[in-house]
């Protein structure tokens, strides 16, 4: 009856035959835990005879719950699992809500409002609470009700704690929005996970049906469960204890999801009999790839320990990519493409990129297009297409043409100037009466028959491209940009929002603003504005990976998770950007583990590559080699001449050990205002600005003057703003006040 079993190693089977009370198995990366889950599944039903719906798996995705169910059915003979409940937390929770919810307050028909759904709820919500999308951003609310009810904080608790000016607004409309919902018998998608717990603990008796029901529980990807989630699996649990989950702490990466990575740290606190399993046989990378990633993640403090062994060769060193900025850096990830190609007959299938940011692939798409190698992006739309790259492009197609009226359309109400549909109706008659073009038409708005409000929202429309024009005149391009963002504040509000989908939103406009700070830099004779655009034009034409399966795969480490390559780069390995802004010990750590989820989705070889400068908010700054790099055992690590990096002389060896969380921020303070210069920092004796001087802003508060640059009209400014972080301004235009 056990014969299936010889597939599995002897860590692995001894998991699945431990059926009885709480177990957790700690899954390496590569070590088999979905195989580990359905053959647990399998043997429950066919050895232990245990009745398929007396089974319950949870797990995150569709797609996860969709294979393990086909391979539980390929090992019992399809049928034989009938019964079997298998699915994400939200829609095994949907389901049991449908029988149940009606004992609190809801018909079992209940509506689930997506996101767009609660968005539209929580504007109303706002509305008659008096409370103004322009004082708290929507996104912001449903970021903090959406966070709040994942942590199973309810709106009551959630007033009393609430700290600052949004989460007291937040507060208020939380507890709104809730009743809202209720009126319209509807859930959200974060309902679904916490009005189980309502219901369980309003009525205990049907929680004592369901524990009853489901005497096996198994949960896949445990170090992603939030505090909701982790209530539910436990009351679930509590009579018969028999709870099996499987995770790796060391790929909790998801916290500002929710995930909170104490529940797998926590568990044998919660179970003191469970039992641990340490699955560390990894069958998919090398013993020198696995090395490197035991020696990063050994670095953490939180953690269970563990040590991934290979099952494969030890396999070559890693390749240190050292490059002079981020063009040179992602011509050199090209060039090492093309010649693993030719040299050791990889496809471009085998070879993936990785990097910190969704706005890292700009310059890396520019490099793949330009090098003729055809790639795709995943987890993300190309650089050129995201909807905040298309807007501001707009902007810079309108100051060049005026008469392109789908440029008009697109920003005239971006950033929001509540002017709607109807308002823009009216504005085609008028301008169809007047013969005109729709600017016009919004530059004689006074003449024709519209609300004053309006006629105010033309001019202060029509006052911003008025100048903007002027500017590009004899501006650059990244001044045009540049005043473009300093006019409408479009950064400002992405930054305001402070949603994950916001802040990388903000990032791929200032890489945006830095690709033309090195447009300017690198065509001073014939840096237009047209050829600026016209370069864009031909790269967002681009189609990528045409008609074909064999392409380089781009993404987000937090994209890659899951996946494997046989030949793996990752990019932008300089502190600040890998690991990204980290000040705190538990931040530090998250990014840590997610150099360590990068590293093990290599199969044969791993690059690591990093910029002696790369543009920030479109300026050039020196940057330092990530720390995550110098945790390497150097004898394994080589660079791109083959010399490994403990052979190389004393003075150009890396930097050894990692560093402290005091030593990371000294480090960080450290460097906090080195840049490149683009010239000698000036004193402004006309401005009174200099390195130094404290400032404020109407719009970005106080901040600290790191440089001054040029003279008269065309003056900048470099801030770093205590609460949005560096910005470089228009002097003439910025209104600084100078703080005594």
């Amino acid at each position: 009856m056990t014969d299936f079993l010889h597939d599995l190693n002897e860590v692995q089977r001894n998991a699945v035959v431990a059926t009885a009370g709480p177990v957790m198995v700690l899954a390496g990366a590569g070590s088999g835990k979905t195989r580990v889950i359905t053959y647990r599944i399998a043997y429950l039903i066919k050895n232990e005879g245990i009745a398929p719906r007396n089974i319950l798996a949870l797990t995150f995705t569709n797609k996860a719950a969709g294979e393990m169910r086909h391979r539980v059915d390929t090992l019992l003979h399809q049928g034989s699992s009938r019964g079997l409940l298998i699915g994400t937390f939200h829609s095994v929770f949907a389901r049991l809500l449908r029988d149940y919810i009606n004992l609190i307050g809801y018909d079992r028909n209940f509506s689930i409002f997506d996101s767009d759904d609660s968005k539209s709820l929580i504007r109303q919500s706002m509305a008659e609470l008096n409370i103004s999308l322009d004082s708290v951003p929507l996104n912001t609310v449903q970021g903090l009700i959406s966070r709040a009810k994942n942590s199973f904080i309810l709106p009551a608790e959630f007033h009393r704690n609430a700290s600052d000016y949004n989460q007291q607004k937040a507060s208020q409309i939380y507890e709104l929005y809730t009743r809202k919902l209720k009126e319209n018998n509807a859930l959200d998608f974060d309902d679904l996970l916490i009005k189980p717990l309502e219901l369980f603990n309003a009525h205990p008796e049907i929680l004592s049906e369901l524990q009853d029901s489901f005497r096996y529980i198994m949960i896949d990807e445990y170090q992603d469960t939030n505090r909701a989630q982790y209530l539910v699996a436990k009351m679930l649990g509590a009579r018969h204890r028999n709870i099996f989950v499987v995770g790796d702490d060391a790929q909790s990466i998801y916290s500002w999801r929710g995930a909170d990575i104490s529940n797998i740290l926590n568990f044998q606190d919660d179970y003191h009999d469970a039992l641990t399993f340490k699955l560390v046989e990894n069958y998919r990378s090398t013993g020198t790839i696995l090395k490197a990633a035991n020696n990063v993640i050994s670095r953490n403090q939180r953690q269970i320990k563990k040590e991934l062994i290979s099952h494969r060769n030890e396999g070559e060193p890693l390749t240190l990519i050292e490059a002079y900025n981020e063009r040179n850096e992602a011509e050199k990830v090209g060039e090492h493409i093309r010649t693993m190609r030719l040299k050791q007959d990889f496809e471009y299938r085998s070879f993936a990129i990785f990097y910190r940011t969704n706005a890292q692939s700009r310059v890396l798409e520019d490099v793949m297009r330009q090098s003729k190698i055809p790639y795709k992006i995943f987890g993300s739309v190309s650089f050129y297409k995201r909807k905040e790259i298309k807007d501001a492009v707009a902007y810079l197609r309108f100051i060049l043409n005026e008469r392109d009226s789908e440029s008009l359309l697109r920003i005239i109400n971006f950033p929001p100037r509540k002017i709607g549909d109807v308002s823009i109706a009216r504005l085609k008659e008028f301008a169809e009466e007047k013969g005109i073009s729709l600017y016009e038409a919004i530059q004689l708005a006074d003449e024709g028959s519209f609300q004053a409000r309006l006629v105010v929202a033309f001019r202060s429309f029509s006052t911003v491209i008025e100048a903007l024009k002027e500017l590009a005149q004899s501006g650059t391009v990244y001044e045009v940009l540049s005043e473009l963002f300093n006019l409408t504040s479009i950064p400002l509000l992405l930054q305001t929002e402070n949603t994950p989908e916001s802040l990388a939103r903000h990032e791929n406009l200032q890489e945006l603003l830095s690709m033309a700070r090195d447009f300017s830099d690198h065509n001073p004779d014939n840096g237009s504005l047209g050829d600026f655009l016209e370069n864009i034009s031909l790269a967002s034409d681009y189609e990528e990976a045409q008609d074909s399966d064999n392409y380089v795969s781009l993404m987000t480490v937090h994209a890659a998770k899951g996946l494997e390559f046989p030949v793996v780069f990752v990019t932008g390995l300089e502190e600040r950007l890998f690991p990204l802004h980290c000040y705190e010990p538990a931040e530090l750590e998250e990014e840590r583990r997610l150099f360590y989820v990068a590293v093990t989705r290599a199969q044969e070889k791993i690059f690591l590559s990093w910029s002696q400068s790369r543009y920030q908010y479109g300026q050039p700054h020196y940057c330092l080699k990530s720390m995550f790099i110098s945790e390497i055992d150097a004898s394994i690590v080589q660079t791109e001449g083959g010399v490994l990096l403990s052979d190389r002389p004393e003075k150009e060896k890396p930097a050894g050990g990692g560093l402290s969380s005091r030593g990371y921020q000294q480090k960080m303070a450290s460097v906090s205002s080195v840049s490149v210069a683009s010239g000698e920092q000036s004193k402004s004796a006309k401005s009174g600005l200099r390195a130094g001087t404290m400032v404020h802003h109407a719009l970005f508060g106080p901040g600290t003057v790191l440089d001054v640059q040029g003279t008269g009209a065309k003056q900048k400014v470099r801030i770093t703003f205590r609460n949005t972080g560096e910005k470089t301004l228009m002097v003439q235009y910025a209104n600084l006040k100078i703080q005594s």
